[in-house]
């Protein structure tokens, strides 16, 4: 599917976030990746299988 030199991670990399965006949605909150994974802007991922990773959020302890 990519067409990028060196080839953008496969969609089933750990690191498939760093492929190159292809259309970008910001007002609806998700991207499109090359590797056709679905990137939302909540950390959420969809990927082209339709598997889905839920949201990676920070623990934020107050003090």
């Amino acid at each position: 599917m990519c067409q990028h030199r060196p080839e953008c991670p496969s969609a089933e990399s750990a690191d498939r976030e760093a492929a190159v965006v292809v259309a970008r949605h910001p007002e609806q909150g998700w991207s499109l990746l090359c590797n056709g994974v679905l990137l939302f802007d909540d950390t959420g991922e969809l990927l082209p299988d339709g598997r889905v990773i839920a949201p990676r959020r920070s623990l934020v302890i107050a003090a």
